[in-house]
């Protein structure tokens, strides 16, 4: 399949990183490589760390980094297993790590991988397609008080009661097999006033379905802290957001890494000991201007936020 790409706040990513040629890096969200390519083609001596939990993108970028491989290392894991996957590249500290956590174009675009609800296909959603947990099995043997919490809580959606009882009883009948069949039962327990809104009535539930298969939000808060533990002394995380729930733990997590001194304000003096680690290098996220939002709409939820690490002796 051919594959036309177009990386998020692209510019904005390589001048947060502040690239310099020697330098060691790390894109934790491979997807199609557009971002990385923008690193390596930078690089002359230094090296970038390539990695994804999708086997299709590593095998993608084969092709997409040939130029670049003498100073690219492509892994095949998940950045929740970060500090691990450093170890093995034998990198003690990198200068700069990038992290997308949006879903890649061609996996949504790519209707077999189940992702999308616009076309049918076998529920799945992995971004790992050799994981366990499937959209399959979240949707057909779930309670139906979980399938409720995943709804409003990853999700956000408001019609999660009856969502998730119009799918117990529907597969009560025969298992739910694809994603428009899920479309359909989504669409039935909603009110007619709520179909006719803009937004896709299933966009909200496949959304919270593909968090619960692939773990997204919980592995963000030690992603970001074993990211911070990684990075040299003013080495720069940066961290693109595309749905509110995300964007809400990475600044609260990157928030709490840039706080110095906890102890009570009435304290004459600190106790705690303990001291920022990080500095926010932008309060408010980046976002796309009008001129990327005319070429790639998929960039208007996204947000870009950055952070450098502090050196300890600068403390």
């Amino acid at each position: 399949m051919e594959y036309t790409h177009k990386p998020v706040l692209l510019d904005a990513c390589i001048q947060a990183l502040n690239i310099r040629p020697d330098g060691i890096y790390v894109d934790g969200t491979l997807g199609r490589a557009g971002h990385s390519m923008e690193i390596a083609r930078r690089l002359t001596t230094g090296r970038l760390i390539c990695i994804d939990r999708d086997q299709a993108a590593i095998d993608a970028a084969q092709d997409r980094l040939a130029p670049w491989l003498d100073r690219v290392t492509l892994i095949h894991s998940n950045f929740s297993e970060l500090k691990e996957v450093l170890s093995r590249c034998g990198v003690s500290g990198a200068d700069g790590m990038l992290f997308d956590l949006g879903v890649s174009s061609p996996q949504l675009d790519d209707a077999s991988r189940g992702f999308s609800y616009m076309q049918d296909a076998p529920l799945d959603m992995r971004m790992d397609t050799s994981a366990p947990l499937s959209a399959y099995e979240v949707v057909n043997t779930w309670s139906q008080e979980e399938l409720r919490r995943i709804l409003y809580e990853y999700g956000e959606e408001r019609y999660a009661p009856a969502i998730a009882k119009a799918i117990v009883r529907a597969r009560e009948t025969a298992p739910v097999k694809t994603t428009l069949e899920l479309v359909e039962i989504i669409k039935s327990a909603m009110p007619p006033a709520a179909l006719r809104e803009k937004q896709h009535p299933a966009k909200r539930s496949f959304q919270a379905i593909r968090i619960a298969v692939n773990g997204e939000l919980d592995a963000l808060p030690p992603m970001l802290r074993a990211a911070v533990d990684g990075l040299n002394p003013g080495g720069r995380l940066a961290v693109i957001t595309f749905h509110s729930l995300e964007d809400r733990i990475v600044k609260r997590t990157l928030a709490d890494m840039a706080r110095g001194c906890t102890c009570p304000p009435e304290f004459p003096v600190c106790v705690c000991g303990k001291k920022p680690r990080i500095r926010l290098v932008n309060r408010k996220p980046v976002t796309a201007d009008g001129a990327e939002l005319a070429d790639n709409p998929r960039a208007r939820s996204a947000k870009l936020r950055v952070a450098e690490k502090c050196d300890p002796f600068d403390i």
